[in-house]
């Protein structure tokens, strides 16, 4: 009898542990690893904010000072889910994309996020999560291969954002792909801006970089495209 209420008690403290444990980690960051890379859960994305569209559009600017105050991991993820996060069913995206064909990619470049070590990850908008594709802290390098603007170093992240295009050319021809992409790009980067101006946070849309050099630091496939780069941070 003894050893069967010991039994019991240590069942009840055990279920209580798992609990509290999911009760605790519901707000952090998950961290989950395969066989061959790294991925990172994000924390749901806040959908009521408490500033209106209107106030929002009506502030934005485009901003080049920052603190260097480090944002969380739950910040970041906003970001991103603005940009290109999931929506709605059939898997629509937060930005419009001609049929649906969304040819972009985002990248952060974390370098003073709390809970998540400094490198470049790939946001996976299935999932809301990031996959880790280098580690290490990139931004002088992003600097310097946007012609040397040493103020996108100081911003705790960078979203990076490019494109395939052949995944719109595919339905539409070459010719209006290039035109669809590239107005999707400014969806994505004008969602961006205005997710940053509602957190209290700024940005400033890069488009003067050298490809290449952009394209070798954030590894790019060959067949992506460099669109726009964007540091975001609090500022003074």
């Amino acid at each position: 009898m003894k050893r069967r209420c010991v039994h019991l008690l240590c069942g009840v403290f055990a279920a209580f542990a798992l609990a509290f444990a999911a009760h605790a980690g519901a707000d952090q960051t998950m961290m989950t690893t395969d066989s061959q890379t790294a991925r990172v859960v994000l924390p749901a994305p806040d959908t009521t904010g408490t500033r209106t569209v209107e106030s929002v559009i009506a502030s934005r600017r485009s901003r080049r000072e920052f603190t260097g105050e480090p944002v969380s991991t739950a910040t970041a993820g906003q970001l991103l889910w603005s940009a290109q996060g999931i929506t709605g069913a059939g898997m629509l995206r937060a930005a419009p994309s001609a049929g649906a064909t969304y040819p972009l990619e985002t990248y952060l470049v974390a370098g003073a996020v709390e809970g998540l070590a400094p490198g470049l990850y790939r946001y996976l908008p299935q999932g809301h999560r990031l996959e880790l594709v280098k580690a290490g802290d990139l931004r002088r390098e992003i600097a310097a291969a946007a012609l040397s603007q040493q103020w996108i170093a100081d911003a705790p992240v960078i979203v990076a954002i490019s494109a395939v295009y052949e995944r719109t050319a595919a339905r539409y021809g070459r010719q209006r792909a290039t035109r669809y992409v590239d107005m999707e790009a400014g969806h994505a980067a004008q969602n961006l801006y205005l997710q940053a101006e509602a957190l209290g946070l700024g940005t400033c849309s890069v488009g003067a970089f050298d490809d290449s050099r952009v394209r070798t630091v954030l590894g790019l496939p060959p067949q992506e495209t460099p669109l726009l780069l964007l540091p975001v941070g609090k500022t003074p």
